[in-house]
């Protein structure tokens, strides 16, 4: 994908953040670092304070692009959900059947996220780490409602809608489109989870990717046209 797309970038809605971070070093160097610290010590105990001396920098420069920490992890919660539908929209085009389509974009919704190296200042292993612990605190806010009105979940609304829409192609007339697939995405967020802290909450089979295996039954399932 590098090869081909060497200046692709992820637009993240602008009611995010102050300045954007993607236009400077600087900015950049917040996004990749931001990353690590919270992958490593995780939201509930990460400061500007703390990463302004890993990035060797003031926690002032740090508020010139992100009002809070709040405003930063919607900034990368937005980007990731950005930067699946451009991956899926990769990954599906030329392939006609809708079924073929939705086989691969529902393992890669569910699927352990690898390295994109198209994008080298985001760590989409370790920012799925994230957005898997943490995504609750994006949208189970007081503000949730003024975001929303702001645009800033457009990017998980566009990523439901995609999958909804290669769904809809297979059985028009399925009502829950939507609702399915926020409850794969958000679900196989869960599944992930709880096999790596909580594993008698979940199914782990050796040799078996359950996660995926289990959710793409799930929605074939569903959307059987003879189900009614």
């Amino acid at each position: 994908m590098q090869q081909l797309l060497p200046k692709i970038s992820i637009k993240v809605n602008e009611n995010v953040f102050i300045k954007d971070p993607d236009n400077s070093e600087l900015g950049r160097k917040i996004l990749t670092q931001g990353i690590e610290l919270i992958d490593k010590i995780g939201f509930e105990n990460f400061t500007f304070g703390k990463l302004s001396k890993i990035i060797k920098s003031s926690e002032a420069s740090i508020y010139r692009y992100f009002e809070s920490k709040h405003k930063l992890l919607l900034y990368y919660a937005s980007w990731y959900w950005s930067w699946m539908e451009f991956s899926i929209v990769f990954k599906i085009a030329n392939i006609d059947s809708p079924q073929d389509r939705l086989v691969r974009t529902l393992k890669f919704l569910t699927q352990e996220i690898e390295i994109d190296k198209s994008f080298s200042h985001i760590n989409e292993t370790k920012l799925n780490k994230i957005i898997i612990n943490e995504s609750s605190k994006v949208y189970h806010t007081i503000e949730v409602d003024s975001e929303n009105r702001d645009g800033i979940y457009s990017g998980f609304k566009q990523l439901v809608s995609r999958v909804s829409e290669i769904i809809l192609e297979i059985n028009p007339d399925y009502p829950y489109s939507h609702m399915l697939v926020s409850t794969v995405i958000e679900g196989a967020h869960s599944q992930r989870y709880f096999a790596k802290h909580l594993p008698r909450l979940t199914n782990v089979i050796d040799g078996e990717d359950a996660v995926t295996q289990f959710y793409t039954e799930l929605v074939f399932k569903a959307i059987k046209s003879d189900n009614k």
